[in-house]
């Protein structure tokens, strides 16, 4: 097995991997008993689009995923912070 066929399905299987961790945040973020539950789960998932961006850019060998993807970092990281701001206090701004 020549190393491109490997690193194509490494890829394949991570790939699956967050897919399937995406469909199962997406349930959790559906059926949630509380909004904690409801509030992890978007944070799970903001996580995994994250990394399937980051395992489409390892897979094709471009760097626009990887900016990409860290901009869903930021984005995800400053949005769980204020829902959890506003689970705690009520609101966002003071």
């Amino acid at each position: 097995m020549t190393t491109g066929t490997l690193l194509a399905a490494a890829a394949g299987f991570a790939l699956a991997c967050v897919i399937l961790a995406m469909i199962l945040c997406a349930l959790r973020l559906m059926i949630g008993p509380t909004a904690q539950d409801r509030v992890l789960a978007l944070d799970t998932l903001w996580m995994c689009s994250m990394l399937l961006s980051l395992v489409l850019g390892i897979g094709h060998g471009s760097q626009i995923y990887f900016e990409a993807a860290l901009l869903i970092a930021l984005i995800g990281f400053v949005s769980t912070v204020a829902l959890a701001k506003f689970l705690m206090r009520g609101e966002v701004i003071e």
